[in-house]
């Protein structure tokens, strides 16, 4: 009979809060499972050596540990946040990422958190590095913050949680910025990763931390519409596009990818860029740059159809 072990799950927001966030100690009867489990887990190692086989893997919800401080500023890096930015840490702990935002590159920010020890702890944090205009602190659940401020939002979640808030976060404005500490979004793919030595981390084997980038993209599925009888047909997966563009008679298949606000658009002999932009008639597309066979769409802008067709 196989011997296997589950990690425990937490029964509330503030128990899930506290174990992801590193928010020791624990209330007893949370520390109690988790002990449990470690006992239950080193059973299973045992048994599964003692007659030559390998264990069954456990079930894992990772807890949060805090971030150690290279992989802080390496999170921070690799959005490339500057003095401009508004940092949202979800999750916030102890407030190192917002405090080193503010302290190192200069930007202001907000760190949500459940805990209340740990959002007085981080504005005493804050306090002691001379951040505190800068550096703010609530207590809050992360689901319940208004995202929409932010340039850069950075997480240290477990993945459920990364896939509870992608809606949202698709939903910000093109070229947010999104970092995540070790997990990632599912389909969602990050347009940039990279792996950060971490020796100081207190969780896994290989220590090791992975950090990914996302960049929120326009939403340009749709019909856009041009001068000439020029139209674009776009299929769209969070940053990748497929679809048709050209005249009604002539359409051309395609594919791009979309950077922020900015969306390349590449097809045999031809590659185009253009710039997603909003206002009170709707979004728009403008091509600022065409080579090829679609040199002449330079300068052209296009709108979204309201329905199947282009008209006038």
């Amino acid at each position: 009979m196989a011997l296997a072990c589950t990690m425990p799950r937490m029964t509330s927001a503030s128990e899930r809060h506290r174990v992801r966030h590193g928010a020791w100690p624990l209330p007893e009867p949370v520390l109690g499972r988790w002990l449990a489990t470690l006992a239950c887990t080193a059973a299973v190692w045992a048994n599964a050596s003692a007659q030559g086989l390998a264990p069954m893997p456990v079930m894992e919800e990772v807890p949060f540990i805090t971030t150690p401080d290279n992989v802080t500023v390496s999170m921070l890096e690799l959005a490339g946040v500057n003095a401009k930015d508004f940092v949202l840490d979800l999750g916030s702990g102890d407030g190192r990422i917002v405090i080193t935002a503010a302290r190192r590159f200069g930007a202001r920010g907000l760190g949500v958190e459940i805990v209340p020890e740990l959002v007085e702890r981080s504005r005493r944090n804050a306090q002691t590095a001379g951040v505190a205009e800068r550096a703010e602190f609530r207590e809050q659940d992360l689901f319940k913050t208004d995202l929409t401020a932010a340039s850069v939002i950075t997480m240290y979640l477990l993945p459920a949680v990364n896939l509870q808030l992608r809606p949202a976060l698709l939903g910000l404005k093109p070229g947010t910025r999104l970092v995540s500490h070790d997990w990632d979004m599912g389909e969602w793919t990050p347009d940039r990763t990279v792996t950060v030595e971490a020796p100081t981390k207190n969780i896994g084997r290989e220590k090791l931390s992975q950090l990914r980038l996302w960049v929120v993209p326009a939403q340009a599925a749709g019909l856009w519409c041009g001068g000439a009888g020029l139209q674009w047909h776009l299929r769209q997966q969070f940053q990748m596009v497929q679809g048709q563009a050209g005249p009604a008679a002539d359409l051309q298949a395609l594919l791009g990818r979309i950077d922020g606000a900015t969306l390349h658009l590449w097809a045999p002999g031809a590659q185009a860029r253009a710039e997603w932009q909003t206002s009170p008639q709707g979004p728009s597309l403008r091509v600022v740059g065409a080579s090829g066979t679609w040199a002449p769409w330079q300068g052209q802008t296009l709108r979204k159809a309201s329905g199947d067709r282009c008209t006038g």
